[in-house]
């Protein structure tokens, strides 16, 4: 299910899609951050690991982790397979949790672009742009074998009337 080093094996099929995960279970843990840099964030990995190993739950894919950092504090969220846990870890996302995602070929530091283009795609189609969060998919040793880097954009969006509105004057 996963690799030995902790990457995914299989990854969700949402590559340049939208994504509705509303209302469902997810493992949420809360990292520190320091001006939206996480601080020792392979650690918190393995804590949110040995959590859910501990509280027997099973994670929808093994090794896929979203992460959505902040100025001091950013959460990690696991799609989890059932969410009938009493752990206070355990969350229903709330309705409606639309996604709009992107893969990046590339690692952090290439990132910009692609964000952009999320975003500029959900301004064009009159969606308010919310979150972004990140799923790292290979670490640096996998990068290698697998063709470089690869990080999955997740950009939660809300629909918004004035923005349609807006587009619909100007065309």
């Amino acid at each position: 299910m996963t690799l030995p080093c902790g990457c995914p094996e299989q990854l969700p099929p949402w590559d340049g899609k939208d994504v509705e995960l509303g209302g469902e279970p997810m493992f949420n843990f809360s990292i520190a951050t320091f001006m939206h840099m996480p601080m020792g964030y392979e650690v918190y990995l393995g804590r949110v690991r040995h959590l859910i190993t501990q509280l027997e739950l099973n994670t929808r894919w093994p090794g896929f982790y979203l992460t959505r950092t902040g100025w001091m504090r950013g959460q990690i969220l696991a799609p989890l397979q059932q969410g009938d846990s009493p752990s206070r870890h355990v969350i229903h996302l709330p309705s409606p949790f639309k996604l709009r995602v992107k893969l990046h070929q590339g690692d952090i530091s290439s990132i910009k672009n692609s964000v952009r283009e999320v975003q500029s795609s959900l301004l064009d189609a009159g969606h308010m742009p919310k979150e972004l969060y990140l799923s790292y998919l290979t670490c640096t040793n996998c990068a290698e074998k697998q063709g470089g880097a690869k990080i999955m954009l997740l950009r939660r969006w809300e629909e918004s009337s004035r923005l349609k509105k807006r587009i619909k004057t100007e065309s």
